[in-house]
Order: C-alpha cells, then structure tokens, then sequence
C-alpha cells in the first residue's frame, strides 16, 4: 500500500516496502563470522547491493557487543539497515533503528563449502562452469524465495502471490507471475523480466523498484515485458 503525505511545502513523504533480507548471528559470535567470511569467499558479491536487517535475539544484549558486531559487519561491506530483537535501550544515535513485524519469506539456500582438497593428487581437476541459467519444471508456491545470482531463471508455470524470484539475470515466467520478481539482483542493469500474464507484486531491475500501485492497470493480465530506459522501468505489451 502506498501512503502519500503532503506537506504545505513541495515535500512529499511516501510509504514503500522493500525486500530485505535477515542476517541472524548465532553465539560465539568470532565463530559466526568466520563461517561469514567463508560464505563471501565462496559467493563474492553475494550481499553486495542487499539491504540487510540483523536479527540479534539470539545473542546477548550489550551495547559494546551491538556496535563492535556492527563495525565487523560494515568493514566486510555488510551494511545493515536496521535491528530486530535488540532491547530498544541499546539503540540510539548512530545505529540502525529498530525494526520488527516482518513477514518470513522462506528460507535462501547458501552455496555449500568446498570440500577439503586431498593430501595429494596427481593432476589438478578443473572446476566446473557454474551454469548461466537455473530452469524450474513446477510453478513456484507462496512463499516460496529462489535466489539465482548466477543467471537467468526461467520459470515453467506460474509464480504464486507470496513467492519471490532473485536473479542475477533475466526472468521468464511461462505463465502467470503474481509475486516478486527481481532480475538484475548483482547489478545488470541489462537484465528484463517476461511473464506470459502480469498480476505482480512488485517488479524490479537493478536495484529499481515498481509496485503494483505503480503499474499501469492496462497491463494488468497481460504478457509483458520489463525492462530499464536509462533510471526508469518500463513494461511494454507483448500481446
């Protein structure tokens, strides 16, 4: 829902929801981070662009702590947006504010770590490509989160209200898309979004964000293509 407000200057404040995604820190702490740093070694760029919310009710409440995680996270280019479950007296000038009520979106698969390498080998293997394109045979449920960073994902079937799509590339949707789709999610600003009949939630590339409020409503139901024009989503018609 968009709320606008005006004022009597030509300032206006508008509401937006966004899609964030939750970094819960488990104790010990220095533990936690160095499993972090093995999951940015393994997927460079992964939280890159994100907006982050940390979820720190599993841990305990100390200001000290709060802000030394916080400087741990900023200096691994983690930047949070703001704190769930931290006692609200903790908070204050210069931390991200407190936030809290929102709705799960399924859990994201991680990539796996490397196995360790062997004592010796006679011949060094050379790792498989990673594939540039992830292809679903089913429709994807309510909430349901699929994460892609590595390329395009192609949906055969239909995209429930309450699913989200995150691609690094394009998205195809062979049906009706009615969630979230995000294409461009590592910065492609190339990347476009099809589905075969418009009904989205919410619609973005690169970074930029279109709202079902901000759809024009004779697209509504229809096969449409997104894509960027420069600092501007635009949907034309496919039908």
């Amino acid at each position: 829902m968009s709320i606008e407000v005006r004022t009597n200057s030509s300032i206006r404040l508008r509401g937006r929801s966004f899609m964030a995604l939750m970094l819960a820190p488990e104790p010990p702490t220095d533990r936690w981070l160095d499993d972090l740093d093995g999951l940015m070694a393994r997927s460079p760029g992964f939280f890159s662009g994100r907006a982050i919310v940390l979820d720190v009710s599993a841990l305990p409440q100390f200001k000290a702590d709060l802000s030394r995680l916080l400087a741990e996270l900023n200096g691994r280019g983690i930047r949070i947006m703001g704190i769930e479950g931290a006692d609200p007296s903790l908070l204050g000038l210069g931390l991200p504010p407190s936030m809290s009520g929102g709705r799960p979106a399924g859990e994201i698969e991680l990539p796996a770590a490397s196995p360790k390498p062997e004592a010796a080998k006679a011949e060094a293997v050379p790792p498989a490509s990673k594939p540039a394109s992830l292809l679903l045979d089913s429709p994807v449920r309510s909430g349901q989160l699929i994460v892609f960073p590595d390329g395009d994902v192609t949906v055969v079937g239909s995209v429930a209200s309450g699913a989200e799509i995150i691609a690094g590339g394009s998205i195809h949707v062979y049906g009706a898309l009615r969630g979230r789709a995000i294409a461009g999610s590592m910065g492609d600003a190339r990347a476009r979004i099809y589905c075969r009949k418009l009904e989205a939630e919410l619609l973005a590339i690169d970074g930029l964000y279109k709202t079902a409020e901000d759809m024009d409503a004779e697209l509504r139901g229809r096969a449409v293509q997104v894509r960027l024009d420069g600092d501007t989503i635009t949907m034309e018609s496919l039908s």
